[in-house]
C-alpha cells in the first residue's frame, strides 16, 4: 500500500482519523490510528484505530457490534490527517449517542444537541452489516444462512416477503405494512449482496429512468 509511505504520522507514529458519516456527512468521531492499523482498515473494510490511553489495535464495534464500515479514505494536504468516510452500523459513541459530537456550545454552556441527520442512514448502515456478514460469517447469523443455502432460498424469501406486504397492504394496516416492508427490503439487500449489487445500483437506475 504505497500510500501509506505517503501519510506523516507524529513522533508517536500516529495520525488523527475523522469519521464521517458517508450519507449524512455527520461527523461521528475522531481517533487515531498508526501505520498497522491504517493497512488494517484498509484490508478489512472496517475502521480500525490505535488506542492511545490503552496502546492497543482497536476495531471499532469489536465489543459493541457498531462497526464503521469504511467506503473511503480522504488525505488532507498536508498528509498528516485521514477522513474516513464510512456507512456506521450502530452508535458511534460509548454514551449510545449516534455522534460522540452530541454537544453543542450555547450561552457558554455545554448542551445536547436535539436535532436529527436530514436524511437517515438506515439503508446503509443494514446494507453495511449484510455486505460484512457475507465478507466475514457469523455463527448463529440468519443472515449467513441465506448466503449458505444459496440463491434458491434467497430468492424463495423474496418471493414470500413480498406476498406478505401485498397482503398487509390489502389489510390497510399500516403498522403490519411497515413491518412487511421493512422484512421485504431486508431479504431485497441479501438478494442484492448476494448478486455483488448494493442499493446504489438501484438508485442509480432511478436516477436514470427519472432523468
Amino acid at each position: 500500500m504505497e500510500f501509506i509511505k505517503e501519510l506523516k504520522f507524529d513522533a508517536s507514529g500516529l495520525i488523527p482519523a475523522v469519521v464521517q458519516n458517508i450519507e449524512t456527512k455527520e461527523v461521528l468521531m475522531v481517533a487515531y490510528m498508526n501505520a498497522d492499523t491504517v493497512k488494517q482498515t484498509v484490508e478489512t473494510g472496517r475502521a480500525t484505530f490505535w488506542s492511545r490511553s490503552r496502546q492497543e489495535v482497536w476495531v471499532k464495534g469489536a465489543t459493541s457490534g457498531n462497526y464503521m464500515y469504511v467506503k473511503e479514505i480522504r488525505v488532507d494536504c498536508d498528509a498528516d490527517c485521514l477522513v474516513l468516510l464510512v456507512n456506521p452500523a450502530g452508535s458511534a459513541c460509548h454514551t449510545g449517542e449516534r455522534s460522540c459530537f452530541f454537544r453543542v456550545v450555547k450561552d457558554g454552556k455545554l448542551v445536547k444537541e436535539t436535532t436529527v441527520p436530514e436524511r437517515s442512514d438506515v439503508f446503509e448502515r443494514e446494507q453495511a452489516v449484510v455486505i460484512d456478514r457475507k465478507a466475514h460469517p457469523e455463527d448463529g447469523s440468519y443472515t449467513n444462512y441465506l448466503f449458505d443455502k444459496g440463491e434458491d432460498k434467497i430468492l424463495k424469501k423474496v418471493g414470500e416477503e413480498a406476498a406478505e406486504v401485498v397482503i398487509a397492504g390489502k389489510n390497510r394496516d399500516k403498522a403490519e405494512i411497515s413491518y412487511e416492508v421493512s422484512d421485504l427490503i431486508y431479504h431485497l439487500t441479501v438478494m442484492l449482496v448476494d448478486n455483488d449489487m448494493t442499493w446504489d445500483d438501484i438508485y442509480r437506475e432511478m436516477e436514470r429512468r427519472r432523468n
